[in-house]
């Protein structure tokens, strides 16, 4: 969590408490990142129709004008952002700066303002996907307003271990299905089993349950092999899901906690005498 704002120039102080959620003494967001939040919406529901041609057609113009018109809000945001976070301590004078450019939070917000001039630079089909795509991860912005994410986050960071030891699992399970497939079924089968590399689709198909039927085993062994493999792959989906769940629970509990602390501490500050 960000350090709250101290004491420096009243106009910079009161625009960093609007800009950054953890510096907003209320509940919820600042009225100004409920305007950025519907912005945000905005520009990518945007982009979503701008992909669709028979919408686009006629109306090139008007797509360019809402398009230059979010991307300058989001210019003149980023620079706010830029100079207000000098109330920061971790992020003050020109190194500070330096320091908070190249976090996640600001790298995604620079993102959200490239797309415009890159689309300037090329004219191809390709190009013009990509900047889209861009414009598309405007939307992980919210990620910044919204405390379940923050959840997210935390619940991650506090079971890295427990999902490493799952995702490890998961890989040994993944070459040991795939090799076994590859000696049942890849003389029957060489174009879907002839290699541990080709076995590798069937067993990811397989252990995530997703099951696409276009690959399957053909001989009785492979098959009771498959068999095997499919109920492993439950337990192995289970596995990190209950993991993360704990962890999620605990981080909302602890969000929590903390609100309220926050909000004893304003009350005993506004009780005290003055």
């Amino acid at each position: 969590m960000a350090s709250k704002p101290l004491a420096g120039r009243p106009l910079r102080r009161r625009l960093y408490c609007l800009l950054e959620p953890s510096a907003w003494p209320k509940k919820g967001l600042s009225p100004l990142n409920k305007a950025i939040s519907a912005l945000i919406v905005l520009a990518t529901f945007v982009a979503i129709i701008e992909s669709e041609p028979s919408i686009v057609t006629g109306r090139e113009v008007l797509f360019i004008r809402i398009e230059t018109a979010l991307t300058l809000i989001f210019l003149v945001e980023y620079l706010a952002r830029l100079w207000a976070v000098g109330e920061n301590p971790k992020y003050r004078g020109v190194a500070g700066r330096l320091r908070y450019v190249v976090t996640p939070s600001a790298l995604i917000d620079l993102l959200a303002i490239t797309p415009l001039f890159l689309t300037m630079l090329g004219s191809e089909g390709f190009m013009l996907r990509l900047f889209r795509l861009l414009r598309i991860l405007r939307v992980a912005r919210l990620g910044r307003f919204s405390q379940a994410f923050e959840a997210i986050m935390t619940a991650l960071r506090s079971r890295r271990y427990e999902l490493l030891m799952s995702v490890g699992f998961a890989g040994i399970l993944l070459l040991v299905s795939s090799t076994v497939l590859y000696l049942v079924e890849g003389e029957q089968q060489p174009a879907a089993f002839g290699s541990i590399p080709r076995s590798m689709w069937w067993s990811i198909a397989t252990l995530t349950t997703v099951g696409y039927g276009d690959v399957y085993p053909q001989t009785t062994l492979g098959q009771i092999f498959a068999g095997l493999t499919a109920l492993t792959g439950i337990g192995l989906i289970a596995m990190p899901t209950g993991i993360l769940a704990a962890a999620f629970s605990d981080a909302i509990q602890a969000q929590r906690r903390q609100q309220e602390e926050r909000r004893a501490a304003a009350r005993d500050h506004d009780a005290a005498p003055s």
